[in-house]
């Protein structure tokens, strides 16, 4: 049996796409659902109803008409079995047909068929084309990918520089583990960075702020050697100031 790898991270991607209810992470653009015809809504609707084959006949028809969202979905009730017989070589087709249409979620899904390779044969090149595209229209798992792309040079040369941009990019756009490995690069100065404590505790607690138990960890760690650090520069910085007024008395007990 195949390992179905999309149904493990698309779970009611149908819906949620194409409503675009779904967390920045995941989430088509909006231009992308205004476009959508009103046959793929209604198709959305069977679908949240639980009507899988109707949902599928309909999506399959407006894919025949070019609507990407409908090509999107399609291609997910054919991987996922819903509404009928799973059909892997058919959804990879619709899949990049969606992909190549602009859909930044199905580029991501594409590219990720190709970073696994069980679906497909593994191909990192082909992957990272694909994660680019995606992630220069701001889709953060995409923007997560290519960083992790960049960091161990896997489809493309090794890039520090250019995984803290996407790191960054993917961490702004609230994805917790980038927050954490963001938190590291300013830590230990990487990337073309300074070492920066405070930037560095900053993004370990909004990955904490998520649940992310080392993210936590690293920020009440940084908040201790934080809170010592100035705890000494309070100190030299009043030695500092009593150390003029002493010397002054000394000399003036010598004369």
């Amino acid at each position: 049996m195949k390992v179905r790898i999309l149904a493990q991270w698309m779970a009611n991607s149908i819906v949620l796409v194409a409503l675009s209810v779904m967390t920045p992470a995941h989430a088509a653009p909006a231009a992308a659902v205004a476009k959508a015809s009103r046959a793929t809504q209604e198709a959305v609707a069977d679908y949240d109803a639980g009507n899988f084959p109707v949902a599928r006949a309909e999506f399959m028809a407006q894919a025949h008409r070019g609507d990407r969202l409908a090509e999107f979905n399609y291609a997910m009730m054919l991987l996922n079995g819903e509404g009928g017989p799973e059909d892997l070589d058919t959804s990879i087709v619709w899949l990049k047909k969606a992909a190549v249409a602009g859909m930044s979620h199905a580029q991501y899904a594409y590219g990720r068929l190709f970073d696994d390779g069980q679906e497909v044969p593994l191909d990192s090149t082909e992957a990272h084309r694909w994660y680019l595209l995606a992630a220069k229209q701001g889709h953060v798992l995409a923007e997560l990918a290519l960083a992790n792309q960049y960091f161990t040079g896997r489809g493309t040369p090794q890039d520090d520089v250019q995984a803290l941009r996407w790191y960054r990019a993917a961490a702004q756009g609230g994805d917790m583990t980038a927050q954490y490995v963001l938190g590291s690069y300013y830590e230990y100065g990487r990337g073309g960075e300074k070492v920066n404590l405070n930037l560095a505790r900053f993004w370990y607690a909004q990955a904490g702020a998520q649940g992310d138990p080392a993210g936590l960890g690293k920020f009440r760690e940084l908040s201790q050697t934080l809170a010592l650090q100035h705890a000494a520069e309070v100190a030299n910085a009043a030695s500092g100031a009593v150390a003029p007024a002493d010397a002054a008395s000394a000399s003036s007990a010598v004369q």
